[in-house]
């Protein structure tokens, strides 16, 4: 049988492959286009070449290791779910910049405003589609502010009027370019409402697909995940744990354990990896996290790793090495999370 290994440097418009023996000789060099037909006349060319074709993004990496893991074709709810999350991720990107920019701006005209409000929250951004300057809200006072905010079925408005009035009672001067100012804050607000009605829409697309996967209860039932941080760690393992022989593989991919880097005479070296899958650790770090405030068992870990000299972050960073094993472990026993472990009887 004849082994031979292929090397692929990707690229937007072009690629280029590399195709080698087991003795290191080179079979082909091609630079092929980015497109279907032409990509289908290099595979046929290259598996004409051996009978074990060997494909690889580094090629001397495909040839030498043989602790790769293979890289899999996801299903369908899977590839759904890796556009959604990541289109999650860029419109959430979106709306803090857009309300860095209208805090921005509200500090220029309005500061004593801008401190008291949340803009995380639908209230505030209501207010500000109508009054974004003090002398606009002098003008309405307190009550009348109150029953314009309710009649948006604003929560708490008249918590929200009075901070907005007290605010505006403490600022007569007008600035320089206020009424430009404001229309753009306004513009601004309503950039950051429509961005949030586009997330709401985006998360329920998530947890429709989410749920339909076979893996979502037992995913759900670790402390800390829910449904987008579960949604995320499908995206970013394509849902298939089988694909990882042990859970030290998944804990290196989402660069949660240390790494070697023993160099000469010395062995021992640890440290934080610096190639890993950003989107997989956030979700074990923050459901470590969260985990803490709503599981017992987790904030026992935690307080036994801040007693043993752990910095917070070393603490936490611990806790989520330790849910890699369970998560590992429950697909493959598909069993749901259970602090009490089930005993295995003796044969």
């Amino acid at each position: 049988m004849t082994a031979i290994w292929a090397g692929i440097d990707a690229g937007k418009t072009h690629h280029h492959c590399v195709v080698i023996d087991d003795t290191g000789k080179r079979l082909l060099s091609r630079h092929v286009a980015n497109d279907e037909n032409d990509l289908l006349k290099l595979l046929g060319d290259v598996l004409d070449l051996g009978d074990e074709a060997t494909w690889g993004i580094d090629l001397d990496q495909a040839r030498i290791r043989r602790d790769l893991t293979p890289l899999r074709p996801g299903d369908e709810l899977v590839s759904e779910l890796k556009v959604l999350t990541r289109h999650r991720r860029d419109l959430s990107d979106d709306r803090t910049r857009t309300i860095n920019r209208l805090r921005g701006h509200l500090t220029e005209i309005f500061p004593g405003l801008e401190r008291e409000l949340d803009l995380g929250n639908t209230g505030p951004l209501v207010l500000l589609t109508g009054y974004q300057t003090p002398a606009a809200i002098r003008r309405t006072g307190r009550r009348r502010l109150a029953t314009w905010l309710r009649n948006r079925k604003v929560r708490s408005a008249d918590e929200l009027a009075a901070k907005a009035v007290q605010a505006a009672e403490g600022q007569h001067t007008t600035v320089p370019g206020e009424e430009m100012t404001a229309h753009v804050v306004h513009s601004l607000t309503r950039e950051v409402m429509a961005l949030n009605e586009k997330i709401a829409e985006t998360d329920q697309l998530i947890e429709g697909r989410f749920r339909r996967h076979r893996n979502a209860e037992v995913i759900t039932s670790m402390p800390g995940i829910g449904v987008l941080l579960g949604a995320e760690f499908l995206a970013a393992t394509g849902g298939d744990m089988d694909a990882f022989a042990s859970p030290d593989r998944p804990a290196a991919f989402a660069g949660v354990s240390p790494v070697p880097r023993d160099s000469g005479k010395v062995s021992g070296n640890l440290h934080r990896p610096t190639r890993y899958s950003r989107r997989l650790q956030r979700v074990f770090h923050t459901s470590a996290l969260i985990s803490i405030r709503c599981c017992d068992e987790s904030r026992r870990f935690y307080d036994r790793k801040r007693a043993e000299g752990k910095r917070h972050s070393q603490a936490v960073m611990a806790l989520a090495r330790r849910r890699v094993n369970v998560l590992w472990a429950l697909p493959r026993d598909g069993r749901c999370y259970d602090p009490t472990p089930p005993v295995t009887l003796a044969a």
